[in-house]
């Protein structure tokens, strides 16, 4: 994995770990010689993730839609600035650009983002993994709806599985680098027909 795609709030959240981790997450990415691309503001958890692999001499690429750029100035340092039309095209040039997505605490940008990825891959249009960065148990109720829609039979066993969590980064990591993606199977269960 050489470029991983971070999508966290462009907001800092309730709790000063999350601005922490955030840095740190861009520092640990930038030591691990992986470029970070995010979402492009100098703001929140976003800013944190970006400064964090630029200090400590990594990459850091943002995409951005020009509408938000007076809401979420960039850093002035970022090693590359897509300014683009849509929040569409910015997620197609995440998607393209990286090899890999963790998402950190955000609010519903951040669930859409990560939603948008893993629908990609349960589609079989890429297999690329994704893995929740599961601070504080931030991602406990998501993983409950997740298991829900699963024994619901609304998400198959097997795509259930792509979403990789853990509360460290390093075997996050570790965990996204093994990935293997599920083998083509039908969305539809004919059983239900």
């Amino acid at each position: 994995m050489k470029r991983i795609c971070v999508f966290c709030g462009a907001n800092a959240g309730a709790s000063p770990i999350y601005v922490e981790t955030a840095r740190t997450v861009g520092t640990q990415l930038a030591r691990a010689g992986i470029t970070v691309i995010y979402g492009g503001g100098g703001l929140g958890l976003m800013g944190a993730v970006a400064r964090g692999a630029l200090e400590a001499g990594g990459e850091a690429i943002g995409i951005i839609p020009e509408s938000l750029l007076r809401f979420e100035p960039p850093p002035d340092c970022l090693t590359e600035l897509r300014v683009v039309a849509s929040m569409h095209e910015r997620k197609a040039i995440m998607v393209e650009l990286a090899d890999a997505f963790v998402a950190l605490p955000g609010g519903l940008g951040t669930l859409d983002e990560i939603s948008e990825v893993l629908t990609w891959a349960q589609l079989g249009l890429h297999a690329k993994p994704c893995g929740l960065l599961n601070l504080e148990g931030y991602f406990d109720l998501l993983m409950a709806w997740l298991d829900h829609a699963t024994a619901q039979r609304f998400i198959r066993a097997e795509h259930r599985a792509m979403v990789l969590i853990d509360g460290d980064l390093t075997r996050l990591l570790a965990r996204l680098s093994e990935y293997e993606p599920p083998r083509a199977s039908p969305l539809i269960d004919s059983s239900m027909l």
